[in-house]
């Protein structure tokens, strides 16, 4: 009985040593970048490069958020990008706003007398929406000019969104594909709307120069791109800790539970939608966190960020990557996306076949599809799978009884425990 209460006693990182792996791994690659960029360093990477990293960065924080609701509950969302591109708006609101109304201030300046706060409040509204042929602020901008408050409302508004959409789903009792074509409905549903110029978001224009901060006029992308970098590395850290320790202790053995057999579960007393709902309106959060860094370094957000096929992306970062592993749904985010910047800037050669010329950013959808399909035919553990190779975790002896339904997820390694 000693093991057992010595092993109680160690600290959650000695008892997950991945996860402190990861953590300092993680630092490494941020002290390393921030020595060669051009704002702290020698300059050989360059700050273009540097935001291109930042974004992968909350790119894998959304991931993490995704293998948490899918890998471990089960839950397939294809709609969480949704979330994603809600937190871009709002921090959005508040960049935009701040930085017009810097440039309207200067502008009424010069005109010898103090200019009013309603002929600013005038002038902001009309430099934002003159564009949709609007010159009114709407209601929903009423705290677009204070940053704790957009902030306040990039967790918020997502949240909420997520907590009415799963209590409505989950007390109904909707699983499986139906759940996910209802996720999907509903950021359709939120994309269409918000193209349309009356939806108080500037429409398909959406909304641009999130890039220039305001106050720091004179700061050069330089830095900003690192510090926004910095910011992006810490919330993943962050999230990566938060996400592991959920997983680790009851809660984690009772969603991978829930994933496995939910009537079994729901049988022994425990409040299924009541997990459920938690979990979406968790990772609903951690998305749209990820969505308010990765935004400002993109420098605008349009309602298509939040098509569907963006969530439809999503899922086959965390399934190439490797579903119910943290680590996994990590790598598999950071190479999508770096492999895409890649193939879609125009750098990689064309391939003439004669008869007709491959060029890769036409054809990159074409090699992810197919990647997809893959390592869900072949691969179903994703690269992830490799690392079990690794530290010689094998498919345990069942006797022919079947691991449970989802055969992607870490039940090899929950079957030996």
């Amino acid at each position: 009985m000693k093991p057992p209460a010595s092993n109680a006693r160690r600290s959650f990182l000695a008892r997950n040593p991945s996860v402190l792996i990861f953590l300092l791994a993680l630092a490494a690659f941020t002290i390393i970048v921030t020595i060669a960029s051009e704002a702290y360093g020698v300059g050989f990477v360059s700050t273009s490069f540097v935001k291109t990293l930042g974004k992968t960065l909350c790119l894998c924080l959304v991931a993490l958020a995704m293998d948490l609701i899918w890998g471990y509950a089960g839950i397939l969302s294809l709609g969480h990008m949704a979330f994603f591109a809600l937190g871009g708006y709002m921090i959005g609101m508040w960049l935009m706003y701040a930085r017009t109304e810097e440039i309207v201030v200067a502008a009424l300046a010069q005109g010898g007398l103090p200019a009013t706060p309603e002929e600013v409040t005038q002038g902001i509204a009309t430099q934002i929406f003159g564009v949709v042929g609007s010159s009114d602020l709407p209601v929903i901008w009423s705290f677009a000019h204070s940053l704790p408050l957009q902030l306040m409302l990039a967790v918020a508004v997502p949240g909420l969104l997520a907590f009415i959409f799963g209590w409505l789903a989950f007390r109904s009792r909707v699983t499986g594909v139906y759940l996910s074509i209802l996720t999907q409905a509903m950021t359709l549903a939120l994309a269409l709307y918000l193209f349309q110029n009356d939806s108080g978001l500037r429409g398909n224009n959406g909304l641009s120069g999130l890039q220039n901060l305001p106050g720091l006029g004179d700061t050069s992308q330089d830095l900003v791109s690192v510090w926004f970098f910095w910011a992006s590395a810490l919330a993943l850290g962050v999230g990566y800790l938060t996400i592991a320790w959920i997983v680790s202790g009851k809660f984690g053995s009772v969603i991978r539970a829930i994933r496995d057999d939910e009537a079994r579960v729901r049988f022994l007393g425990y409040s299924v939608e009541g997990y459920k709902l938690f979990l979406f309106t968790l990772t609903a959060i951690i998305a749209a966190i990820a969505g308010a860094l990765y935004y400002p370094q993109a420098g605008i957000i349009n309602p298509a960020e939040l098509a569907p096929i963006a969530s439809i992306y999503l899922a086959v970062w965390v399934a190439i990557g490797g579903r119910g592993r943290l680590y996994g749904a990590v790598i598999g985010a950071a190479l999508v996306s770096l492999v895409s910047s890649w193939f879609t800037s125009g750098q990689v050669p064309s391939i003439p076949l004669g008869f007709a010329t491959i060029h890769w950013v036409d054809w990159w959808l074409v090699l992810l599809g197919a990647a997809f399909v893959g390592v869900t035919l072949f691969a179903p553990k994703g690269i992830g799978g490799l690392f079990d190779r690794f530290q010689g975790i094998a498919t345990p002896d069942r006797k022919g009884a079947a691991l449970g339904p989802d055969d992607g997820s870490l039940q090899e390694r929950e079957a030996q425990e």
